[in-house]
């Protein structure tokens, strides 16, 4: 009997310990990492991208849309991305809407072409949609490749600069001239000055791997504001605002018009383009490239940003994509889903904070603005300048977007510009078919809408 019981507590010890619930769904063992390190990285990134939740219900609102249901929407519709990336693909990616997307939207579609921001959002959902059906089918590898890098990375910087342009006319920092068109504004009086300290102050922070520098650059000028009095304190934490006046507000049967098939357009190809550049980014750095090159996940990850932006449509928000502040987490350990779903978990607990996001003021957002937009004209690096059939196209991409202020007329120059120049020189078997369609369409919009 003794022997035996020796033998069953042998048994016993050689049995490994059951695997925890979060070990199961996150493998966290198997990609090196801990729950304390995916926590942190969590936090992290959460810190680098909180600013979405003041500096979007601010663009909203300027749509005409209410800013507390759009601070709500954010919120909600950031933690139902991050969740869904991190329990259905593993990646330890942040989801929020997202920045130039969201100035298209208010900017241009709404502002500048005349639509409601109700149809906006029905072409938000329709572009989601189309997003889903690309990733679940190999028409999106197809249309990836169809795309050269040049309008790619043309069409980021051309966003970044649309978006740098807005937030200096936010700011008061450029204002309308009827001479020179654009004129310098006061830069003594407080708004326009408190931007550029606020851009200066995230410049610095940021360079000097200041933890969360945008957000505390925000929060700083914002507290100068309320000390100066042209910021009203309004409190900090309260029950979240109703979300009823953006919920299941889109408009599909508006979206469903001609003349908004460039803005559908526009909206699919930044954010897939976009959330395709993110994620290879991040899954370099997060050490989930295989070594046949095939990425972990990739495909789950594009399902869940795609799925995301169609829930941040309902919800009353525009696109929702895959944060390149995402690497800062990953910088701190975060190699699981783990870390996409402590941030989601942070988004929901943002919610409380409706008091403060409403007292954020635009210069505050601006200055963000301005400095986003920096970053994302870096793309222009990866274009070889030494081939003018691929350097000009993508200049004309990026200077019209902000000079038509519309990131969708910006892209449909800079198509018909590539195949012009592919064609005329030459080059024309360079060319896609797809992107020859597409050529035809753009110059069918501008000759009849």
């Amino acid at each position: 009997m003794e022997s035996i019981k020796q033998q069953e507590q042998g048994t016993y010890a050689a049995t490994p310990p059951a695997k925890g619930l979060l070990e199961r769904l996150f493998k966290l063992t198997q990609h090196g990492t801990t729950v304390r390190t995916e926590l942190a990285a969590g936090l992290t990134t959460f810190i680098t991208m909180a600013y979405i939740i003041f500096v979007n219900p601010n663009i909203m609102a300027d749509a005409g849309i209410d800013h507390g249901a759009a601070f709500v929407a954010t919120c909600l519709a950031a933690a139902f991305g991050c969740l869904l990336m991190g329990l259905y693909a593993n990646w330890p990616v942040g989801l929020a809407p997202g920045m130039g997307l969201n100035a298209f939207f208010t900017y241009t579609v709404v502002n500048t072409m005349g639509y409601s921001w109700q149809i906006a959002l029905g072409a938000v959902f329709l572009s989601g949609v189309l997003f889903m059906i690309l990733t679940f089918s190999r028409i999106r590898e197809w249309l990836l490749n169809s795309i050269p890098s040049s309008l790619r990375f043309a069409m980021g910087a051309g966003v970044g600069l649309f978006l740098g342009l807005i937030g200096l006319k936010t700011a008061g920092i450029v204002v309308a001239h009827p001479a020179t068109l654009v004129h310098i504004g006061d830069l003594t009086s407080p708004g326009p000055l408190l931007a550029a300290i606020c851009f200066l102050m995230i410049a610095v922070l940021e360079y000097r791997r200041i933890f969360g520098g945008i957000l505390i650059s925000i929060l700083t000028v914002t507290l100068v504001g309320v000390g100066l009095g042209i910021v009203k304190f309004g409190g900090v934490f309260s029950m979240p605002p109703s979300l009823a006046p953006t919920f299941m507000a889109m408009d599909i049967t508006g979206a469903f018009d001609v003349t908004m098939v460039s803005v559908i357009l526009a909206f699919l190809f930044v954010h897939m383009f976009d959330t395709a550049g993110t994620l290879m980014g991040v899954a370099q750095r997060a050490n989930l490239v295989q070594e046949d090159g095939r990425i972990e996940n990739l495909s789950k990850a594009m399902k869940a940003d795609s799925a995301s932006s169609v829930f941040g449509g309902v919800l009353g928000v525009p696109p929702v994509t895959s944060y390149v502040e995402s690497a800062a987490g990953v910088a701190a350990g975060g190699r699981t889903g783990l870390t996409a779903v402590t941030v989601g978990i942070l988004f929901i607990a943002a919610m409380f904070f409706a008091p403060l996001a409403g007292m954020i003021p635009a210069y505050a957002t601006a200055g963000a603005l301005i400095y986003v937009a920096m970053l994302m004209m870096g793309g222009m690096a990866h274009i070889d300048w030494k081939e003018h059939t691929e350097t000009i196209p993508a200049i004309v991409t990026v200077i019209m977007m902000p000079l038509t202020f519309s990131v969708a007329d910006g892209i449909a120059l800079g198509f018909v510009t590539y195949v012009a120049m592919k064609a005329f020189t030459g080059k024309y078997k360079e060319v896609s078919l797809s992107l020859y369609a597409l050529c035809l369409i753009f110059v069918a919009k501008f000759i009849f809408l």
